[in-house]
């Protein structure tokens, strides 16, 4: 390997730095983790299939009965992202017990109808979160006259029917439920709902109907400002509307739902920038004086970055119609076979447009304007490269996967996830790969095309070409494609091989995507 020419210096001093803040970050996201959970126990039981998870505060005392709470995410989410709620309950002395409903979280079951069908998984709902009160009420611990439910979105929907017909629920909060339909004239009692004043209208509309749906006082609305259909969960006033639901609740501690969040947050800060180091542990940009790989002879025909866009809009397109007639789009897992369809057929298709494009320059007139050159392919024996792959690729995983599954939800597949996997990452490779062609080394026009992509996607989801659920996935997705582009950046700086920063994308777009979206 050669040395790092003058002009890479700079970026070497600074990796130390970015090494030491790359540590601090992890140490201290672990450290808020960790007291994040501390004098609560947890207990994971499986009851009919369905995991549960039980949030005490420590010492539990056996000789005291106790407020039940049990807790149901929405959909693509799971028990661990209705956690803080659960530690909030804990703390204020009830029990807790979350659930993961079929097709989601540890769960391997599927839900029938999820993402495009909300009626046809009513009646698994039901069983699911039947299964979860039942074992709340057989804990010795727990008050059975004093049970509450809490649900999210989805689980909002599910714990307001369950309670509509259980009479004997003390209390339920539906955060952000998504329709009022199926409420009864007063009932369920003491019904509390949460919305948050930026998600969309028609939440908040549900939740006004549903109290003028009841007698006066029966129901109570609580807006929270500033938050929308996930951040809500993350809110002090939801925090505290959950407790004033809980019977006999004290006022302190003081809420901290955003604990675990700002712990992951912190994770996922540190394994982001400790990436920049461990590139430059493998990789050395060549000295200058031999040209760069792959860059044609001066003055050969190149193509400005306006072209690489409108390829990329004319791509997106039809990828777009093309996904949901793909057989991927009837893979088992909700939304997620539609996007790795659309992601397949876009970046077959801007790979075409790339290989035209290619010929058509070797033909044509030298253009008077040059492109920047491509970045310089690191000089390394196959063996190394091969251990690089290895590591990176690997990294990447740890460093999507632990943060979510620590700080916000389940990123551990299960059943069906396994061999969805490398489907789903087939999709995003081929993506990337086509955006990498498409983008020539130039970091914005890559950034541009990702761009695109979330753009088609929305506008597939309004128009009814791709379920309604994709616009759910597309923060997601767009913050996965930032990251992956910042990544590539690094890489292609460090003269790393060009198809790498499409591998190591794969893996932080696929991982989450699998492991969050119900298996249907």
């Amino acid at each position: 390997m050669s040395a790092p020419s003058p002009g890479v210096r700079p970026a070497v001093r600074r990796t130390p730095v970015l090494a030491v803040l790359a540590l601090l970050a992890v140490a201290l996201g672990g450290l808020v983790l960790v007291r994040a959970g501390s004098g609560l126990t947890t207990r994971q039981v499986t009851v009919a299939g369905v995991p549960l998870t039980e949030i005490r505060a420590t010492p539990a005392s056996a000789d005291t009965r106790r407020p039940g709470v049990v807790i149901a995410h929405g959909f693509a989410g799971s028990a661990r992202l209705m956690r803080p709620i659960a530690d909030t309950v804990a703390r204020h002395g009830g029990v807790a017990v979350l659930l993961d409903f079929a097709g989601h979280g540890a769960n391997p079951a599927r839900l029938p109808g999820a993402g495009r069908d909300a009626a046809a998984g009513r009646d698994t709902l039901e069983r699911d979160l039947d299964v979860a009160v039942a074992h709340l009420r057989t804990l010795p611990d727990v008050d059975p006259d004093r049970i509450v439910l809490v649900g999210h979105s989805m689980g909002a929907g599910a714990v307001t029917r369950y309670a509509g017909g259980h009479p004997e629920i003390a209390g339920t909060v539906a955060i952000s439920l998504p329709d009022a339909a199926d409420l009864p004239y007063g009932r369920p009692r003491s019904l509390v709902l949460v919305v948050g004043d930026a998600e969309f209208p028609d939440f908040r509309r549900t939740a006004e109907e549903a109290v003028r749906r009841a007698p006066a006082g029966a129901r109570r609305l609580v807006v929270v400002p500033g938050t929308e259909h996930i951040s809500v969960l993350f809110a002090g006033r939801t925090h505290d509307a959950v407790l004033g639901a809980l019977p006999g609740a004290p006022d302190d501690p003081r809420p901290e739902p955003a604990a675990r969040l700002v712990g992951g947050g912190l994770l996922l800060v540190g394994f982001g920038l400790g990436f920049v180091p461990l590139v430059a542990l493998l990789f050395r940009r060549p000295s200058g004086g031999g040209g760069t790989a792959g860059s044609g002879p001066r003055g050969s025909r190149v193509v400005p970055a306006w072209s690489s866009l409108s390829l990329a809009v004319l791509a997106a397109g039809p990828g777009a119609v093309v996904a949901g007639a793909l057989p991927t789009a009837r893979l088992p897992l909700a939304v997620g076979g539609y996007v790795t369809g659309f992601l397949l057929v876009t970046g077959l298709l801007l790979a075409a447009a790339h290989r035209w494009r290619t010929r058509r320059a070797a033909t044509g007139p030298a253009a008077a304007v040059e492109c920047p050159p491509d970045e310089p392919v690191a000089q390394c024996p196959p063996v190394r490269t091969v251990v690089a792959v290895a590591v990176l690729s690997g990294y990447a995983l740890v460093a999507v996967a632990v943060p979510i599954h620590l700080g916000l939800t389940s990123a551990l597949p299960v059943g069906a996830r396994w061999w969805l996997l490398p489907l789903v990452a087939l999709g995003c490779l081929v993506f990337l790969l086509g955006a990498e062609l498409a983008a020539r080394g130039r970091a914005w026009v890559h950034a541009a095309v990702g761009a695109t992509a979330v753009l088609a996607l929305t506008a597939s989801a309004m128009v009814g070409l791709a379920p309604g659920f994709v616009v759910l996935v597309v923060p997601l997705f767009a913050l996965l494609l930032g990251w992956q582009a910042a990544w590539a950046v690094t890489l292609r700086r460090a003269g790393a091989p060009r198809w790498l920063p499409a591998l190591v994308g794969a893996v932080l777009l696929a991982w989450p995507l699998t492991t969050t979206l119900p298996l249907t």
